[in-house]
């Protein structure tokens, strides 16, 4: 992946600059079955079912938006109080787990140190267990049935669940990048990752329910 460069830097700043002159709010909502989407964006209907579906909703005014989403076990609401990128969360019993993307030079060294995977493994297990996760940390832990912001950026990329961000991808063509998972995918991450260290398999924990709705 490319690294950050002035340019890319600088391309942040503009879409800063940008949104001063207009609002812009980006949903992107991932759910288990079809998303069907009024004419206003804001009425959501979502059923039971796989695989996972995505579907991104612009909205451009300056007032804040409601989303009415009915789902197979009754009404919900979520709030896009103010611009900047989201995503809600409506799949079934799946969280959904990410940060933002720090990438890094081409050339990096290809193997990793042990040390370096017992750090990842750590990071991987607290996350989960949504623990050290703060908007200051751009780390993000979204329960089924809510919305969070990521960033005041509406214009920064996520790549969702089952999608890994392709190696040829170039960083320096939108401001920000985020990376998600399911939960599933996360512990068959960590589970891999303790295999390559020979670290022992922490005991599964429920993780509180902490999260924006």
């Amino acid at each position: 992946m490319k690294k950050f460069s002035v340019a890319a830097l600088s391309l942040a700043a503009l879409f800063s600059l940008g949104s001063c002159k207009g609002h812009f709010k980006k949903v992107i909502v991932y759910a288990n079955s079809d998303i069907q989407v009024d004419n206003t964006k804001t009425n959501i209907t979502v059923g039971e079912g796989s695989p996972q579906r995505q579907q991104e909703l612009d909205f451009t005014g300056s007032g804040a938006v409601t989303l009415n989403v009915q789902t197979s076990s009754g009404k919900i609401t979520l709030d896009v109080p103010e611009d900047g990128l989201y995503i809600a969360n409506l799949k079934n019993t799946d969280t959904l787990i990410g940060s933002y993307v720090h990438t890094g030079a081409g050339d990096a060294e290809t193997r990793i140190s042990q040390d370096a995977l017992k750090e990842k493994l750590d990071s991987l297990q607290k996350l989960v267990k949504n623990e050290n996760v703060s908007a200051a940390n751009r780390n993000f832990f979204i329960l089924p049935n809510h919305i969070t912001k990521l960033t005041s950026i509406a214009e920064g990329k996520v790549f969702g669940p089952f999608t890994p961000i392709p190696a040829a991808f170039d960083a320096g063509s939108v401001p920000e990048i985020y990376k998600f998972y399911s939960m599933n995918e996360m512990h068959e991450t960590i589970e891999k990752l303790n295999k390559m260290t020979g670290a022992t398999p922490a005991p599964a924990a429920t993780a509180p329910e902490k999260g924006k709705k």
